[in-house]
């Protein structure tokens, strides 16, 4: 194995021509998934809610809507973003942008179904008890229901961003200079390194996706009910300790 392929061409590698030309490489792959996963968890619980939350025409509107988008092939809605907006709307779609909206389209759709199955996990009876101290359905939602619905979806999310991950090397259909575009210019150049090259991809993909389930499971015992309860209680004693302290330190000056 020839490593010192791997270091002549890592900072290409790495972020592409920055900063003389345009971010590429597992910078610009960085960048794709991270936008596209915040998008798509947006779009995901706010569909998701609605799902959830409405019923009849609307509901069966919504999840046609959705199963339309799982069932089209992300690459198929690279090209339509990319090729057909601009015939159709007239607008120049920038690569990087399209292939951020059709990952986001597509994982919003699928985590949807997650979120609403995540809030219909939870009992019927905290849906009541919330209501019978007064709090509208969306408070009640807001700060009952969801985080509880959290621990159910975390792990639909992270599975679903891991997929997005991977999923953005499709991007090099429209010519966007991810990760796998910039190692196949490389690989291409070179010809007879192609194990260390695409090692080397591997291992780059294995480190993103392996954070983003550390990061993940982070916010799953940040988000834990009991835990949510031990920050809002220390609160509670600071804001009450607080002027005691001030009074004090102005009785002793």
């Amino acid at each position: 194995m020839n490593l010192a392929i791997l270091l002549d061409n890592l900072p290409y590698l790495l972020w592409g021509a920055y900063p003389d030309g345009p971010l590429g490489g597992a910078a610009l792959t960085l960048l794709l998934s991270t936008g596209s996963a915040l998008l798509s968890a947006l779009l995901g619980v706010l569909l998701g809610i609605l799902l959830a939350m409405t019923c009849g025409p609307l509901q069966h509107l919504l999840t046609l809507g959705l199963g339309f988008f799982r069932a089209i092939p992300v690459l198929m809605l690279i090209f339509w973003t990319y090729f057909l907006l601009p015939i159709a709307f007239g607008i120049d779609v920038p690569g990087v942008l399209s292939v951020m909206c059709a990952l986001s389209l597509v994982s919003a759709a699928y985590l949807a179904h997650s979120v609403a199955a995540g809030i219909a996990g939870i009992r019927s009876g905290q849906w009541d008890a919330g209501l019978s101290l007064g709090l509208p359905r969306w408070q009640v939602l807001r700060h009952i229901i969801l985080p509880q619905a959290l621990q159910i979806m975390l792990p639909s999310f992270v599975n679903q961003w891991v997929t997005l991950v991977k999923d953005s090397s499709l991007a090099y259909i429209v010519g966007v200079g991810e990760l796998s575009f910039v190692a196949s210019q490389v690989n291409s150049r070179l010809m007879i390194y192609p194990m260390e090259i695409f090692l080397f991809v591997g291992v780059i993909y294995f480190l993103l996706c392996s954070a983003l389930a550390q990061f993940a499971a982070w916010v799953g015992r940040y988000t834990l009910p009991q835990n949510i309860a031990a920050r809002q209680l220390k609160r509670k004693k600071n804001t009450i300790l607080l002027p005691a302290g001030n009074t004090n330190l102005g009785k002793s000056a």
